[in-house]
């Protein structure tokens, strides 16, 4: 076969380690790979709507981006991480063998503590944790981070942890299990625990169809199971839910548990069906187990989530809301608020021949005024890749275009025609461009374009983070706020201005929402 299919993986140790797996197995019946890892989620700024399709899983959706944008064949992923519902076009195409389903604890010098009253956990899990404190109620978790080997590191280190819980086909693919580990076969997994799954596009026949070659049917068959029982569960919330499903002598065995966050109330299911008459396995337990007070634990937990741990200065569409990790509790408001503003038609009689624009609001302030024909400008410089695509779109060609204000700046001190350039602007605008351009004997004429107006209101002082998207933001904020947390940036300009009252800002990669939350996620892995 001529093709070579690019398989597409996180670049943690554990990831590649697994997409190697699927590369060996693929290579050894004669097909061609490249490993393609990618790092980040970062430029989703794409003609394509991708997060209208569904993309929401915090470790899938950077693969997913990539596999709809053309850039990978397949992607390879730990299967209990993969959302109950994939993007729009994107298949599930093989599962490996399973490996090892269970829970290991990973321990400190002995067992005794098992016994003991007290004793601290650490896992970030919360099916982990609800099944630790059912069992252990005096016992104590603690949350840890990270990637296998950073989490194996955490735990040598904190002196008060009497061990950590692991998966266990983790450490034992990387080789890396310690002696001082048991699995907790009481625990029961998370669902599709141990499976390396593959995803494909749906239009890719010729790709799935070579990913079926090392599909394994029995893994297959029980992990769907699990991912339905898990899916009729969830109802769009983020629960401590284990499901375990194996064949044995032509039968199927299922055992599931939805427990309270702190693991004071479960509610179990074991069922078994025969091979071939289990195609509604998944629907009869998660029925059971809602009707057995599975609906009023589910309740519960959605209302325990209202606690807000992080406030965007700009409201989320759903689809943005959607995006956040299952820890996070996303609240959001507009503290700017826009008016367009009359622009006089004389100031546009005659042809201009410098033009600078730095938001999309300039933009829609332009066409509001005047159509595109009207708009006679020789030369347009902005600011941002989505004003000028905007600008592109609806106006004209674009010249140049930079990343912020002061670089665009500097670029026309060097490369603008003549000594005269037109500024579309707020009443409220940084003073970098015009100050460094006058500066350079360059005249600026400021239109002011559109009004900015402050409209904050007073957060809880207990949220974590606060994201933001243009100095103005910053500014709004501080009106009826104090510089509590972290301030995640759009932007380095908008960062400058954090700067002035946070002690802890952080930039986003590249200047989206969407990279902004992700940014906040990074802090929740």
């Amino acid at each position: 076969m001529s093709k070579t299919i690019r398989i597409g993986t996180r670049d943690s140790e554990l990831a590649m380690y697994q997409a190697k797996i699927v590369q060996q197995q693929l290579e050894h019946l004669g097909h061609k790979t490249v490993l393609v890892p990618v790092k980040s989620t970062g430029d989703v700024v794409l003609d394509k709507p991708l997060y209208e399709l569904g993309i929401t899983g915090i470790f899938t959706r950077t693969l997913d981006i990539a596999m709809l944008n053309n850039d990978i064949d397949i992607a390879v992923h730990s299967l209990k991480d993969v959302p109950t519902v994939l993007p729009k076009g994107i298949v599930q195409a093989a599962v490996l063998k399973r490996g090892n389903v269970r829970d290991t604890l990973v321990y400190k010098n002995n067992e005794e503590f098992l016994s003991a009253k007290d004793a601290i956990i650490a896992t970030s899990s919360l099916r982990r944790r609800a099944q630790w404190l059912n069992r252990y109620p005096t016992h104590k978790i603690e949350d840890i981070r990270g990637n296998v080997n950073t989490r194996l590191e955490k735990l040598e280190k904190t002196q008060h942890w009497n061990g950590a819980i692991f998966a266990a086909a983790g450490i034992g693919r990387l080789g890396i299990r310690p002696e001082e580990a048991l699995n907790l076969n009481w625990m029961i997994p998370a669902p599709a625990q141990g499976t390396i799954m593959i995803a494909a596009l749906e239009d890719d026949e010729e790709t799935r169809s070579i990913c079926a070659e090392i599909n394994d049917d029995e893994t297959e068959i029980c992990t769907t199971i699990e991912r339905e029982f898990l899916n009729r569960l969830e109802g769009g919330c983020t629960a401590p839910i284990g499901a375990l499903a194996f064949i044995k002598d032509e039968e199927i065995y299922f055992e599931g548990i939805l427990l309270s966050t702190d693991g004071t109330k479960k509610v179990t299911v074991t069922r078994t069906k025969k091979l071939g008459e289990h195609n509604d396995l998944a629907e009869w337990s998660a029925n059971y187990v809602i009707e057995k007070g599975g609906k009023r634990l589910m309740d519960n937990i959605k209302q325990s989530y209202k606690k807000t741990t992080v406030f965007s200065t700009k409201s989320f569409t759903e689809d943005q809301r959607l995006l956040f990790h299952e820890k996070i509790v996303a609240d959001s408001d507009d503290f700017i608020k826009i008016s367009l503003n009359r622009i006089p038609p004389r100031l546009l009689k005659n042809e201009i021949q410098n033009v600078i624009i730095t938001s999309k609001n300039a933009v829609e302030a332009l066409l509001t005024n005047f159509s595109a024909i009207e708009l006679q400008f020789k030369n347009i410089y902005c600011v941002g890749r989505r004003t000028k695509r905007l600008v592109e779109q609806r106006i004209g060609s674009v010249k140049h275009t930079e990343k912020n204000a002061e670089k665009l700046a500097h670029y026309l001190v060097d490369h603008i025609e003549g000594t005269e350039a037109t500024y579309f602007c707020s009443n409220l605008r940084l003073d970098d461009l015009p100050r460094i351009l006058s500066e350079n004997n360059i005249t600026v004429n400021e239109i002011k374009a559109y009004q900015t107006k402050f409209d904050s209101k007073q957060i809880d002082e207990s949220i974590e983070g606060v994201l933001f998207y243009s100095p103005s933001t910053v500014q709004s904020y501080k009106q009826n706020n104090n510089a509590n947390g972290i301030a995640y940036c759009i932007g380095e300009t908008t960062a400058k201005e954090a700067r002035k009252y946070f002690k802890d800002v952080r930039v986003a990669k590249v200047p989206t929402v969407e990279s902004v939350i992700e940014l906040v996620n990074e802090n929740y892995i």
